[in-house]
């Protein structure tokens, strides 16, 4: 006989933000203020404000898979406090914080990692499993429209970046340049991250979307392939053609949302407070 738990009780506080969520938030709206008025050393600035920014992104995309298997049957998801928003309780911390973060640093990619674990045998519905696993990627991309909206509505001005005067280029402080560009960035990665998490490979979202439409045959096969899958879209990405055709549908994306690839260009460059390259 196998014992199944039943969860007939939400936690009370299953709904509140964790501390650690609201930390992360408070280093974000601080680091955004100390970038937009250049406070201090501006390039650690604006590494502090697109990493936090990162890692908030990262909890809320958690999060929409949490809240939208809660809401299609998995109740577990309050107990194991996925819905509090605290990135210390996922699955696996290594992969869900650690390697995105290092992925941004190193290769300016958004990459969501597998965060929570839903019982997908309590999800009735197909259409309901595609959604919760659809639920993370859609919230990058309401992240990138959030995020564009001062470019899309001309709040941002057009001379963030300038000529330095010795065939280089410059931010414009004045014009709030740092603050702009560091946002720019941000909304790129969330573009990055929507894109990957869409593409049907095993072991992401976009694979795991269309998992639950398939045979079980091909379920099983399509699970074995699941653990290698990001290993092989990260060294395609890396080592072909792919990362050039990749990186030019996602700036395609960002121009279609105002946002245009020298600052996203300079914020990311920006952010690696350690290299003095190119802008200044």
């Amino acid at each position: 006989m196998t014992y199944e738990p039943v969860y007939t009780r939400t936690p009370r506080n299953a709904f509140v933000p964790s501390p650690v969520f609201v930390g992360i938030f408070a280093i974000f709206v601080v680091t955004g203020w100390m970038t937009w008025t250049t406070f201090g050393n501006v390039k650690v600035d604006i590494f502090l404000f697109i990493i936090a920014g990162w890692l908030l992104s990262l909890c809320l995309h958690e999060y929409a898979h949490a809240i939208t298997g809660f809401f299609s049957g998995d109740r577990s998801v309050a107990d194991k406090g996925y819905l509090r928003l605290n990135p210390l309780k996922y699955t696996s911390p290594l992969l869900s914080i650690v390697l995105p973060v290092v992925v941004v640093i190193l290769g300016g990619i958004g990459l969501p990692g597998g965060a929570v674990w839903i019982d997908r045998s309590r999800i009735r519905s197909k259409l309901r499993e595609s959604f919760i696993s659809a639920a993370g990627p859609l919230t990058n991309v309401v992240l990138a429209v959030v995020l564009a909206i001062p470019f899309l509505i001309g709040v941002v001005p057009d001379d963030l970046i300038l000529s330095n005067g010795f065939g280089g280029v410059a931010v414009n402080a004045a014009a709030h340049g740092y603050f702009w560009s560091a946002l720019a960035a941000l909304a790129f990665l969330q573009i990055t991250a929507a894109v990957l998490n869409f593409l049907p490979i095993p072991g992401l979202d976009g694979g795991n979307i269309y998992a639950p439409w398939m045979s079980p045959q091909y379920q099983r096969a399509w699970n074995l392939f699941a653990p290698y899958g990001f290993i092989l879209l990260f060294l395609a990405l890396w080592q072909t053609r792919l990362g050039d055709w990749f990186f030019d549908v996602v700036y395609w994306l960002a121009e279609r949302i105002g946002i245009d690839q020298l600052p996203i260009a300079a914020g990311l460059e920006l952010m690696r407070f350690w290299s003095d390259r190119v802008f200044s």
